[in-house]
C-alpha cells in the first residue's frame, strides 16, 4: 500500500459516534467522508492505527464540546497531532444553515488543511479538575442564593420578617427561625413549600414530586 506524507482529519465528536472526514495534503488533495466510528477509546485507537499505516503524519482536529479533552489526550498519547478548535470562530458561509455530522466533519477537515481554524488552549488534567471544582462551587453558590431568597420570601408572605444573620437562617435547631416558622399551624397548601424551601436541592426534587401528586389528588382548594 502506498504511504502518503500526511493527511488532515476532521472529527465531529458526539457521545456515542464520531463522524470522520479526511483531507489529503496539497491544494488539490481530495476531501472525502470517511464514515462514523464508535467513540470508545479502543475503536479510536484501532482506526488511527489503520490510518497511520497509510499516512506518515496524522493531523486531527475537532470542536471544543462537552465531550471534553479525552480524545485530544488519547491522540497525543498515540503520537499524532491534534488540535481542538473554537466553534465560534469557524468560518461559515452566509445562509448555510444545513447542519449534519457528515457536513461538519468534511468542513472541519477542509478548513483545517487550509489553516483557517483557531485552536483553543487545552488544560492538563490538574487544571481541568480545578476548573470543574470552581464551576461546581459557582453552581452550588447560585443554588444557595436561590433557596435563601425563596425561604425569605416565604417567611415574608407569612408575616415573618427575618433580620438575623444569613448563615443562622440555615441552621436547623430549636431556636432557629426556620424551626420557629415551621411550628406555626397552617392548613394551607403553603405548608409543604415551606418545608421544601429549607431542604437541599436533591431532596427538593422528590418533595416537589410529592407536592404535585397531592395537588392532583385535590387535597387543597383555592
Amino acid at each position: 500500500m502506498k504511504k502518503y506524507s500526511e493527511a488532515f482529519f476532521g472529527f465531529d465528536t458526539a457521545k456515542n459516534k464520531h463522524a470522520v472526514a479526511i483531507a489529503d495534503s496539497g491544494r488539490d488533495g481530495e476531501v472525502r467522508y470517511f464514515g462514523e466510528i464508535d467513540s470508545s477509546p479502543a475503536t479510536v485507537a484501532k482506526v488511527l492505527g489503520k490510518l497511520s499505516a497509510r499516512y506518515a503524519e496524522l493531523h486531527i482536529c475537532y470542536e471544543a464540546r462537552p465531550t471534553g479533552y479525552g480524545l485530544y489526550r488519547q491522540v497525543k498519547a498515540l503520537g499524532h497531532h491534534c488540535t481542538v478548535v473554537a466553534p465560534s470562530l469557524i468560518p461559515r458561509k452566509p445562509g448555510d444553515r444545513v447542519k449534519t455530522n457528515r457536513r461538519d466533519a468534511v468542513t472541519l477537515a477542509r478548513l483545517f488543511r487550509a489553516g483557517e481554524l483557531t485552536s483553543v488552549w487545552v488544560p492538563d488534567p490538574v487544571h481541568e479538575a480545578v476548573r470543574d471544582l470552581v464551576r461546581a462551587r459557582e453552581v452550588a453558590a447560585a443554588d444557595l442564593r436561590k433557596k435563601r431568597q425563596q425561604l425569605l420570601s416565604l417567611l415574608l408572605r407569612h408575616g415573618r420578617n427575618f433580620t438575623g444573620a444569613p448563615i443562622g437562617a440555615w441552621r436547623i435547631g430549636a431556636g432557629s427561625p426556620i424551626r420557629g416558622s415551621s411550628t406555626r399551624r397552617n392548613s394551607s397548601p403553603s405548608k409543604t413549600p415551606s418545608t421544601q424551601s429549607r431542604m437541599p436541592p436533591h431532596v427538593c426534587a422528590g418533595s416537589t414530586s410529592s407536592s404535585s401528586q397531592s395537588c392532583r389528588a385535590g387535597r387543597w382548594r383555592r
